[in-house]
């Protein structure tokens, strides 16, 4: 090695990122113009230089405080000059040396330096150090397969202790720091101890570094397995004729099970599904299950919803213009839309219209729900036997899917719909359940915010839906159901609201779809009369929709084959298109008859009259009842009789009267089924007319049922029985003293036109009804 005889003026050579050890020998590539100049100086004398490292290898021009104090004598053994302007030098380390003076020169820098030697020789104690440094060396070389089986040798040979730590500290990945502070370590086994430290943090690196490199490469190999499956999978696909096999169905249900809005436990059920569903043979049968019901999750409104339209006066213009009447109905859909501009959150009510066929209810609903801008959907439940139609069979039956009320939802598109739920009290209950137990909880506010569809399994919000029903008896319905809705009662028309509905709707309706113009036909006031009088007798007005239908069918006919341009539609001409009147306006007596009574009666069509006859002839007092009498009617034939019987003395009958007649009670129509609990007064007022002779005013209706003692009992339906009483041309009712209150619910124009006599008992009936009194 050269040996240094001067240790003054040394050029100094700063290192930017790298570090020379005595004894390493390196190429350096120098470009900074006073390195190059320093470089030139030494080469020209003894070619000793001075290395020392930067302490930031970002600072270009460094000074005595950039550069660390301790560092390598270097004799430089050869340098070139590249293309490029830079220099390539081969320098050989020498020997440590400090710093003891640093000066500027016009093109370099110099140094004084003090060479410093190591401060061990061999002993037993550093042989030990440098065995076990070797293991450790040889160990992390082989972790490494970084150093090569040359190098371990060459380090192996090497016995000069200082040499030795140097060589192996050579060619560990240490920063630049950790470098230095082994340059600057002068005790060769303090230098031997440290690098078996560095070598055994750096072996534990290693190891952890290939677990993990272990880890990432099973995980891509098992990715690249996947990928390379699936294209297979692709191929094949295409091959059988699925095009696109299921990754892209797969990633498209995905996309769409993430913007379903679903609640979090759903979603993972659906997405739990999609995953059994991605590994199932297409051919399976299972698959075809799965996928229909992943269908249903992601095609149910679970947050979508449509903004109520919470404007009074519009929601109102829309009811009137649609329906004329129903005051009662209108008001409490108001009154709901009222609430809910208060209140930002109200639970959907659960509105049941009753009333006969005809009068409205299903258009009523549809009107609502254009009122509050929401979307309509109406299922029927008329003939639902099975309790799976409301609540949809298991996933395991073939051909399994969601009930109506889902398919309802589904249909609607929102959570917040109108939801129709049309003639609920044709549900009826057989071997396959009770769908109107199932009801209960579609209906009830406070369970149906986890509505349970045995197809979709998971809860269901239900209490954001505006429900109504829609029924014609209420007595069909079963208490339970009934009592969690709110029953509002449509009775029926009078004779002015037909014709204004006939004016205002059915007639531009029909001819609209007849094809017919305002020029080309017009309808008579006295013409509406008449078909509302004479060709219909209901409580609706579905069967004067179908008699003005007619009507504009004959006139389509006649303009088409050109016999008038102009249809005037009148009254001889309404009897020219329907034929002969097939009702008789009122059908009250022409005449007071005895043993003949006019009763009052509320059936699923709406209310209507009914005479009831009584004939006395000799016989064995023996009671007969005919017309197809229900059962409670035939009990207030008997109470009736019974009361009779006890008035003999006040008929100055004789003692055995109704021992040697028979009392046959009639009421006609005998295919028609009757029955109900009001016509007890009437059979009274027709036994006692019977026996006694004296007439029935033709003009009195009655209704109330009575007592053995003669009391008259309260009865319902007033409202739809006066309307009958009305359109039968009748002008007094007689009606039991407890129903005064349910007087208010008939319209107005009918009240104005009958006379209400309020009774108590069966004497206070007898005195109003039969002429002459009693």
């Amino acid at each position: 090695m050269k040996r240094i005889k001067n240790t003054t003026n040394i050029p100094l050579l700063p290192l930017r990122g790298l570090l020379v050890y005595p004894t390493m020998v390196l190429h350096i590539d120098v470009g900074r113009d006073r390195s190059v100049a320093a470089l030139e100086h030494t080469m020209n004398e003894d070619r000793i230089i001075f290395l020392t490292t930067q302490q930031d290898m970002r600072t270009e021009q460094p000074k005595q405080q950039d550069i660390y104090e301790i560092g390598t004598m270097a004799f430089v053994k050869q340098m070139l000059k590249l293309p490029n302007g830079t220099l390539r030098i081969l320098v050989e380390g020498i020997s440590r040396a400090k710093m003891l003076a640093y000066r500027e020169e016009s093109k370099f820098a110099v140094a004084d330096v003090e060479l410093l030697a190591d401060s061990t020789e061999k002993d037993t104690e550093t042989e030990a150090l440098m065995r076990a440094t070797l293991t450790y060396f040889e160990k992390y070389a082989k972790t490494s397969n970084k150093i090569t089986t040359e190098t371990i040798e060459t380090v192996t040979a090497i016995e000069e202790p200082g040499k030795f730590a140097d060589t192996i500290a050579t060619h560990l990945p240490l920063k630049i720091q950790e470098k230095q502070e082994i340059l600057e370590t002068l005790s060769v086994k303090k230098r031997l101890d440290d690098l078996m430290i560095r070598l055994h943090d750096e072996q534990e690196v290693l190891n952890l570094e290939r677990t993990i490199n272990t880890k990432v490469k099973q995980a891509m190999e098992r990715t690249q397995k996947e990928y390379y499956l699936r294209e297979q999978m692709k191929v094949i696909q295409k091959e059988l004729g699925d095009r696109d096999g299921k990754t892209g169905e797969v990633s498209d249900l995905m996309k769409r099970i993430e913007e379903a809005g679903m609640p979090e436990s759903t979603k993972a059920v659906a997405l739990k599904e999609l995953d059994r569903y991605e590994k199932l043979p297409t051919a399976s049968a299972e698959s075809g299950v799965i996928r229909n019901y992943i269908e249903w999750l992601v095609n149910i409104p679970w947050s979508k919803e449509t903004e109520d339209r919470l404007d009074i006066t519009h929601a109102e213009e829309i009811l009137n213009r649609d329906h004329d009447g129903l005051e009662k109905v209108k008001e409490r859909i108001l009154e709901y839309l009222s609430v809910r501009q208060l209140m930002n959150s109200l639970r959907g009510p659960i509105i049941c219209l009753a009333g006969p066929p005809g009068v409205g209810k299903t258009s009523l609903a549809r009107s609502v729900a254009e009122s509050l801008g929401r979307e309509f959907v109406r299922i029927s439940l008329g003939g639902v036997r099975d309790e799976s139609e409301i609540r949809g069979h298991r996933r395991t039956y073939v051909g399994a899917m969601p009930g109506r009320v889902i398919q309802g939802m589904k249909k609607a598109g929102t959570v917040n719909p109108v939801f129709l739920l049309d003639e609920i009290d044709k549900m009826s209950n057989d071997f396959r359940g009770d769908p109107s137990a199932a009801m209960l909880e579609v209906l009830d506010p406070e369970q149906n915010n986890t509505f349970s569809d045995h197809y979709i399994e998971e809860p269901y919000d239900l209490s954001k839906v505006l429900f109504i029903a829609t029924a014609n008896d209420l007595s069909t319905i079963p208490g339970p159901l009934r009592d969690r809705m709110e029953i509002i009662s449509i009775s029926g028309y009078t004779e002015v609201e037909k014709m204004d509905i006939a004016r205002h709707h059915l007639i531009p309706k029909q001819m609209k779809e007849h094809g017919l113009k305002k020029a080309q036909i017009t309808f008579k006031e006295e013409a509406v009369q008449d078909v509302v009088r004479y060709y219909t007798r209901e409580a609706g007005v579905r069967s004067l929709e179908r008699q003005v239908a007619t009507i504009c069918r004959k006139a389509a006919k006649i303009i088409v084959s050109g016999d008038k341009k102009r249809v005037t539609v009148s009254s001889k001409a309404v009897i020219e298109f329907l034929g002969k009147h097939r009702f008789r306006h009122g059908q009250a007596e022409t005449e007071n008859q005895v043993g003949v009574a006019t009763g009052l009666a509320y059936t699923t069509v709406g209310g209507d009259t009914l005479q009831i006859e009584v004939s006395i002839t000799p016989g064995k007092g023996k009671l007969q009842l005919t017309g197809k009498l229900g059962d409670v009617m035939k009990e207030s034939a008997s109470i009736a009789l019974t009361y009779v019987r006890s008035l003999q003395h006040k008929l100055a009958l004789a003692e055995d009267y109704f021992d040697k007649h028979d009392i046959h009670i009639h009421v006609p129509e005998g295919a028609v089924p009757k029955d109900g609990p009001s016509a007890g007064i009437t059979m009274t007022t027709a036994i006692v007319s019977a026996i006694s002779g004296k007439a029935v005013r033709r003009e009195v209706g009655m209704t109330g049922e009575i007592t053995l003692r003669g009391r008259v009992l309260p009865i319902g339906g007033l409202k739809e029985k006066s309307l009958s009483a009305h359109r039968a041309g009748l002008t007094t009712i007689i009606l039991p003293k407890d129903n005064e209150r349910d007087i208010d619910d008939i319209p107005e124009s009918v009240r104005q036109e009958l006379t209400f006599k309020l009774v108590s008992t069966a004497d206070e009936v007898l005195a109003a009804a039969l002429d002459g009194g009693f």
